[in-house]
């Protein structure tokens, strides 16, 4: 049986220490989670276990001729080579092979005329059908044309960088190897190319240990979850689902105790405050017992709510408005002739496959790029933050409580309450002590926390997220998304996190990379199981009529041709949505004990209500014009 045995692990960066002799095993076959908070160290774990950097003490029982497959969060590559000599450019025997008979093939294809490529090329392929090799060419053309990446001979280093990750993952997923080494290996991939990773990581022969952040993946594919926290490792049997169950559970019982703690604290204090002294051994000992229970208590009384309603500016009833706007970049049409209106509370998920505009779109709303016909109106009172999926440039001395004090000193929330720099750091998950650390210092998961912190800072009330969930960790997602729910302005966001979606947009754009975009109220996950069946509307613009020769009956504001199309639907709309909303109740009161279920349920009941309340604002809005 091939295990890999870890013990007396420990790695210090700087002066932080990550992780402390810890020891685990990883067994044949299973497939492992690894969860934390960005900064605890799990990119650094994978890459002592590939062997790419030194541990400060690592004790390893390693078999014989065990192989390790290791995919990076950011891999490197040979300048000159191309997609497919990367691909295979593994130890392997048989990815050797494949290699030389594609650089032979490549060669001749430029001197098709040479005697000597033409005798190389036959002969390597009678060692490729002697060694079988034709399987593995194939599987590696299928990998890449599934991640979206088709021209084999263009160079590796002239792609972008989710390209070249992709470029990474195929050649990892081609190698034999007992041990699969996978650092977020769902960032840029579509939601197709994301299916059809689960079944090629379920495919592979050994063990698996990943980082992601993508919920749902986690979910489908965990047969353990590793979760790095304390500068230990926490190994837990079962799916994400059956993690978050058992923590749960010890949530409860934390709080039990906590609440025991608090019970004898207040005894404890009534004899201090009657004027105990440390005369005997035994009263010294108590006293030491009521420091150390007064000093858990005040950690405890520090982890702070993650839920956060910011106060914004307010909006008026238009905040974001469209009219037949197009663009495109030469023959390529990002969108044609499309309109909207955004109002407040609106919650916008934007998807389709990876080129078809999705950030040239959200670009455009940012007042980034200009459309190339068309205007995109934008409220007075729009003040908008625009998180980009490249951030820009740090500097690597400043500290981050200078940082984020750049962008404000202090914050208030929805009710008014005020809270400062430094209380807003930790509600982002980093601890008091760190607050003074060089931007230089953290990860890359951090960085971006820290730079979608100082964003909110600025407290806007348009929200433009371009793969907010890309490094992030899942921690750090639910603070984000408990943002969101609480948020009273406008949020359009791109994402290939299902998870995320289903819990946060309202409706849908779906951009088919051909000009057109489609729109609808469906759950992210709902409209993938039914996109070949479910009729989705689209976002058309208003066509000019030809002008009617009848006199107007009155100066009564009237529906626009796009408004008269949702008065039409928006009744049977509401009627939809009231059916889903009793069919969703009826579902998780019929769930018993099914964790994942029911939180699949839950998040689908918060989305429809939240549909159900937009449809009835719309209604009252249409209907005041219709009715007067």
């Amino acid at each position: 049986m091939s295990h890999l045995i870890i013990q007396n692990l420990t790695k210090t960066v700087g002066d932080k220490t990550l992780f402390q002799n810890i020891e685990f095993t990883i067994y044949e076959g299973e497939r492992a989670g690894l969860i934390g908070i960005n900064g605890t160290g799990k990119s650094t774990l994978l890459s002592i276990l590939a062997g790419d950097i030194e541990a400060d003490t690592l004790t390893m029982d390693r078999p014989n001729k065990y192989r390790i497959a290791y995919l990076p969060q950011e891999p490197s590559f040979q300048s000159g080579e191309t997609v497919l000599q990367a691909v295979f450019a593994g130890d392997s025997p048989i990815l050797q092979l494949n290699r030389q008979y594609e650089e032979t093939v490549a060669a001749l294809a430029v001197n098709p005329t040479s005697e000597s490529l033409q005798k190389t090329l036959f002969s390597l392929q009678q060692r490729m059908d002697e060694e079988q090799a034709w399987d593995v060419n194939a599987l590696a053309k299928t990998a890449l044309t599934k991640l979206g990446l088709e021209t084999f001979d263009k160079e590796v280093l002239t792609l972008s960088g989710g390209q070249q990750k992709r470029v990474a993952l195929a050649k990892v997923l081609i190698e034999p190897a007992d041990l699969y080494l996978l650092d977020e290996p769902t960032n840029h991939l579509d939601v197709q190319a994301t299916e059809w990773l689960q079944e090629m990581v379920l495919r592979l022969k050994g063990a698996v240990i990943f980082i992601t952040h993508d919920r749902y993946f986690l979910d489908e594919l965990s047969t353990h979850i590793y979760e790095l926290a304390d500068q230990t490792l926490y190994r837990h049997t079962g799916n994400y689902g059956d993690y978050l169950e058992a923590r749960a559970i010890r949530e409860e019982m934390k709080a039990a105790s906590a609440q025991k703690d608090r019970n004898r604290y207040r005894s404890e204090l009534k004899w201090i405050r009657r004027g105990a002294k440390a005369r005997s051994t035994k009263q010294k000992a108590r006293i030491q017992r009521f420091e150390k229970l007064e000093e858990n208590l005040e950690r405890k009384s520090e982890d702070v709510s993650l839920e956060m309603g910011l106060a914004t500016t307010r909006l008026g009833r238009k905040v974001l408005e469209a009219e037949n706007i197009s663009k495109a970049f030469g023959q390529q049409k990002i969108l044609e002739d499309f309109s909207f209106l955004l109002q407040q509370g609106d919650r916008i998920g934007i998807i389709g496959a990876n080129g078809a505009g999705k950030s040239t779109l959200l670009n455009m709303l940012a007042g980034e790029l200009t459309p190339d016909q068309g205007e995109i109106l934008v409220g007075s009172t729009v003040k908008l933050a625009h998180f980009k999926q490249t951030l820009p440039k740090m500097n690597e001395n400043e500290r981050m409580i200078e940082y984020i004090r750049e962008a404000s000193n202090d914050i208030t929330d929805a009710e008014g309450v005020r809270y400062s720099a430094a209380q807003m750091l930790e509600r982002f998950l980093f601890p008091l002590h760190g607050h003074g650390t060089p931007i230089g210092k953290l990860s890359g998961g951090e960085r971006k926390r820290l730079h979608l912190l100082r964003l909110l800072m600025e407290q806007p009330n348009v929200l433009l997220l371009d793969e907010p969930t890309n490094d992030l960790d899942i921690e750090t997602l639910g603070v984000l998304e408990d943002f969101i729910e609480h948020f009273p302005g406008v949020v359009i966001t791109i994402s290939h996190d299902r998870f995320f979606l289903d819990r946060i947009a309202k409706k849908l754009w779906i951009l088919d990379g051909k000009g057109q975009v489609e729109e609808t109220l469906d759950l992210y996950s709902e409209y993938l199981e039914n996109r070949e069946h479910t009729a989705t509307a689209k976002v058309e613009a208003p066509k000019a009529e030809k002008p009617k020769t009848e006199k107007p009956k009155s100066d009564k504001k009237k529906l626009s041709f796009k408004e008269q199309k949702e008065w039409e639907t928006i009744a049977a709309d509401i009627e939809k949505t009231e059916a889903a909303i009793m069919e969703t109740e009826e579902g998780i009161a019929n769930a018993g004990s099914d964790f994942t279920k029911l939180q699949e349920l839950t998040a689908k009941l918060d989305v429809l209500n939240a549909q159900y309340e937009h449809l009835i604002e719309r209604w009252s809005y249409l209907d005041e014009i219709v009715n007067g």
